[in-house]
């Protein structure tokens, strides 16, 4: 089996088709995918592409299977601060803004924070008192780690097994990628995270928002939160962030929120 054929049989797989289904959606014949997959035939870059796009592939992976297959990758990876995604900023900043004085973050592949609003800051300075912890910068590891903001998460067994199932069914293209795997292995890892979270079921359906409960001190802030992705991305660097914007749940969290906003 060549290597760009065994790209296209795993995506394949984890997207559940037959090679009679898959060659029905690109339009080719069953035999011509057969060979592609065994390696008896080599495909053609459109044909990558072609068989990429129905398999609804992640930019990122599109380009290694272009690789793969002897050719140069069709998708730019950007860093944020380009020139080239200014307009990107400008749209991430209004969301991030327009969310005042509630907390918002954005995000990539790997949980990594790579903006976030004023109120987010205010929030998490707030709970962990100015102070650089474990994992500070990067989402699962705060929720996770002893040092980070769980002990300030009253619901935290809650969170935490919806945010493990999180990882694995918003993995980008569906299918936890190595990264994340190593990324939820190590969070799972942590002092007295209970080991029944290995083991938590991505395929179970989920009550329709999951709070989450801080309290710290006599101040309590519960929210609940969205995630927001940027459509029809044609960079591997957009299609991988992720917004996620707290909502107060109730009227005391609004005032905290508006009150932790006065005193900064």
């Amino acid at each position: 089996m060549s290597a760009v054929g065994a790209l296209i049989q795993h995506w394949r797989k984890a997207r559940r088709l037959s090679q009679l289904a898959l060659a029905a959606e690109a339009a080719v014949s069953t035999r011509h995918l057969c060979f592609i997959e065994t390696g008896r035939a080599s495909p053609s870059r459109d044909m990558v592409l072609k068989l990429a796009a129905v398999l609804d592939v992640p930019l990122r992976e599109r380009n290694t299977m272009l690789l793969a297959a002897g050719f140069a990758p069709a998708y730019r990876e950007s860093t944020l601060d380009e020139p080239a995604l200014a307009a990107v900023r400008g749209a991430l900043d209004a969301i991030l803004s327009q969310q005042e004085p509630y907390p918002a973050v954005v995000m990539n592949r790997d949980w990594d924070i790579r903006r976030g609003n004023d109120a987010a800051k205010r929030f998490f300075d707030y709970l962990l008192d100015g102070r650089e912890t474990a994992g500070s910068g990067n989402v699962l590891r705060m929720m996770f780690h002893p040092d980070g903001v769980r002990p300030y998460v009253v619901n935290w067994p809650d969170v935490a097994r919806a945010l493990v199932a999180r990882v694995q069914r918003e993995a980008i293209g569906g299918v936890a990628d190595e990264p994340a795997r190593r990324l939820l292995a190590e969070v799972l890892s942590y002092p007295e995270v209970p080991a029944a979270l290995r083991t938590v079921d991505p395929t179970v359906p989920l009550v329709p928002v999951i709070p989450v409960r801080f309290a710290k001190d006599d101040q309590r802030f519960d929210f609940f939160s969205t995630v927001t992705t940027l459509g029809t991305p044609q960079d591997v660097t957009v299609q991988e962030l992720r917004i996620e914007c707290f909502f107060p749940a109730d009227e005391p969290t609004r005032t905290a929120a508006r009150r932790l906003r006065r005193r900064s």
